[in-house]
């Protein structure tokens, strides 16, 4: 008899996406829906969809992007969802042998983007004060086949940032060693005070960035990449959309952006106030711990190693028990992925009262079945 096919979170959540609360990918959907939708919709209603755009895309979002990241002199490039540009960036800037300082926990993916070109990242533990690179640490991490830094600020999945005098410090280093500095700042407007690393290293530094977390856009998939002119035509002979980004994504991506000011204060305020509820739920549960509070981002490391319950476990009770999805450690972590859960929690208040009412009942019910095994 043939074993069980192994339980695929996203394959369930999907099935039953109108009743699961989702927690799990750090999107946002606290982004009035009026923002977005009639645009979208004249564009449908236009039939837009039925040609190919402009392959360097809509000459308004280009000049939206650059006034939102305010790096004069530096070039924004299209990509479908920020994850095609670090894609391109590696695949374009490294190859066998080279390395990268990175940091673990981290966003995995782009480790592996790494490891397709032959490179390997050297990874800094950060699953301990101050959780996050400091740049004492990646100067001492430097080798003779270092290529690459790669910083990620906001970092995802711990919630932590950096002030700005480590930004500095670190993209100095980039400078003054003629090394990339690939920074991510997919989370920036969840950041007070966020700084780029291009202020201090233009021509070191490649800016990734996004619009799937602050407009609430994941789902159509548009971001990109901010460099000097050179460097993007480096980057741009990777560059697989050659025939333009999703239509219907730039004119969302558009008015997201030309209406940003009018109501990011507002999705940030309620990430705000769901962090802190979060925060209280984890202190009331024994053996769980916030790693990081307050987030600097919409997501949250809960460390839950003293419970004696695995995180995948957690993921799968909450899910299918109790309609609420959080995303267990190993996706983020080599090190230290069976010992958390990340949540995110740009979401509705009663999102995250449905958070609030399932965490203790899952760990409640979780602890007996692991004390028996």
């Amino acid at each position: 008899m043939a074993a069980p096919a192994p339980f695929d979170a996203f394959r369930y959540a999907h099935a039953h996406r109108n009743e699961v609360v989702w927690l799990s990918q750090n999107t946002n959907h606290l982004v009035p829906p009026d923002v977005i939708r009639p645009a979208v919709e004249a564009a449908l209603r236009e039939r837009r969809y039925e040609g190919y755009p402009l392959g360097s895309g809509e000459p308004e979002l280009l000049e939206l992007v650059a006034r939102d990241l305010g790096r004069p002199g530096l070039v924004p490039f299209l990509t479908s969802g920020g994850t095609e540009s670090l894609y391109m960036i590696t695949r374009a800037l490294l190859s066998a042998g080279d390395e990268v300082v990175a940091s673990d926990p981290s966003y995995l993916i782009i480790h592996r983007f790494v490891e397709l070109c032959g490179a390997r990242t050297r990874n800094l533990d950060i699953y301990a004060p101050p959780y996050r690179l400091t740049a004492d640490r990646v100067q001492e991490a430097i080798g003779p086949a270092t290529k690459m830094i790669l910083l990620i600020d906001p970092l995802n999945p711990l919630g932590s940032g950096y002030p700005r005098e480590e930004v500095r410090a670190i993209a100095e280093i980039a400078h003054d060693r003629h090394l990339t500095l690939l920074n991510d700042v997919t989370y920036r407007d969840f950041s007070e005070g966020h700084t780029l690393a291009a202020e201090f290293a233009p021509e070191e530094t490649i800016t990734v960035w996004s619009v799937s977390k602050n407009c609430g856009l994941a789902g159509l998939r548009l971001g990109g990449l901010l460099a000097p002119p050179e460097r993007v035509k480096e980057l741009a002979r990777f560059n697989t959309n050659d025939l333009g980004v999703n239509i219907l994504a730039q004119v969302a991506a558009i008015e997201g952006l030309r209406t940003k000011a009018r109501w990011i204060g507002g999705v940030v305020a309620q990430t705000r106030a769901n962090g802190a509820r979060i925060r209280d739920v984890v202190a009331s549960v024994p053996g769980t711990r916030l790693l990081v509070f307050p987030s600097r981002a919409n997501m949250m490391a809960i460390d839950v190693a003293a419970t004696g319950v695995g995180p995948e476990a957690i993921q799968r009770e909450m899910l299918e028990r109790h309609g609420v999805f959080l995303r267990a450690g190993n996706y983020l972590s080599k090190a230290h992925g069976t010992q958390f859960v990340r949540v995110s929690f740009s979401n509705p208040p009663g999102d995250i009262e449905r958070f609030a009412e399932a965490f203790p009942a899952a760990l409640a019910s979780l602890r007996p079945v692991t004390a028996a095994a």
